[in-house]
């Protein structure tokens, strides 16, 4: 079995302003670095387009007709203080939708044994009724509901290594015992949510790590606190929101996470889906601003999804 990696040609049409973080580039970084001879055995495809009528299973009645209204003719508009839709915006959105489906058709068809989404734009904070945080929808929520509407899927975790959390993911689960959702974030940091105290209905992990906390406070809380919840939880799937914003060279936080820290991550997050979801991993890019720290951050997540396990 193997890792399929989805990549986006489209990836581009959606378009940010000068200078803004979340940008094209950062497409280019993670394709560039994944071409590498090391990764010859990636089984790779490009998405088919997504059905956005499918952002009905978690975001608010007229939310997809609430973006096409928003979306200008030709160039770039502001929809809050650092989110913005251009006239390809939702054609991306699609395409980024269709990787994710296209990556759980093929892991719970056993095509492959996981799968990661190199998409944009990422979608974490995209809450029920509005976009926020470069976030248009949260694909990752969508995936969920369609793994459960599509394969009968009962236990969906999700688990968030993004340095900032994803407070979208949590709002449209939080009432939802089906769905595990764990995130490990800065904080205080943007968007101002993720407090160990917001448990929804048990179904919410968060454990917030300060600045320039680094490799000993994060394992200390995945081993102490996430691991025994996803544990305790057995997922039938575990879906990844994969930010590598924590890398130490990232403009946007100060967690100063090395590569080593995604892999190890990975690795654990690996040897439990082994045990209780039949290595059913589907992961899908969300942040990582600094172009090298991205690069370096998927180099090392998807090398662990290749070895499949944390042991050497």
């Amino acid at each position: 079995m193997s890792t399929l990696l989805i990549s986006q040609p489209n990836g581009a049409g959606h378009v940010t302003p000068q200078g803004h973080p979340e940008r094209a580039d950062r497409l280019v970084a993670v394709e560039e670095a994944l071409s590498a001879s090391r990764f010859d055995s990636l089984v790779r495809r490009d998405p088919t387009t997504g059905d956005l009528n499918l952002i009905d299973l978690v975001h608010s009645p007229g939310y997809l007709r609430k973006l096409s209204d928003a979306r200008p003719a030709e160039g770039i508009r502001q929809l809050d203080e650092d989110t913005f839709i251009s006239s390809g915006s939702l054609d991306v959105a699609a395409s980024g939708l269709g990787g994710g489906l296209m990556a759980l058709d093929a892991v719970l068809l056993g095509e492959v044994t996981n799968a990661f989404c190199a998409i944009r734009p990422p979608g974490h904070h995209a809450e029920i009724d509005r976009p926020m945080g470069f976030c248009l929808i949260n694909t990752v929520a969508i995936v969920a509901r369609e793994a459960q509407r599509k394969y009968g899927a009962e236990r969906i975790a999700i688990v968030d290594f993004d340095v900032h959390h994803g407070n979208g993911t949590q709002d449209i689960f939080k009432d939802d015992p089906t769905v595990f959702y764990a995130s490990s974030h800065q904080m205080p940091l943007y968007p101002g949510t993720g407090a160990a105290s917001e448990t929804g209905v048990g179904n919410i992990v968060n454990t917030p790590l300060p600045p320039n906390s680094g490799t000993d406070a994060m394992r200390e809380a995945y081993s102490g606190i996430i691991f025994p919840a996803l544990r305790n939880f057995a997922p039938d799937l575990l879906l990844i929101s994969a930010g590598f914003d924590a890398d130490h060279r990232d403009p946007l936080a100060q967690l100063q996470w090395q590569p080593n820290d995604f892999s190890w991550l990975t690795g654990k997050l690996l040897d439990l889906a082994d045990r209780h979801c039949g290595n059913r991993v589907v992961s899908l890019l969300e942040g990582g601003y600094d172009l090298g720290g991205l690069a370096a951050g998927a180099v090392a997540h998807v090398s662990m999804l290749e070895r499949g396990t944390s042991e050497p």
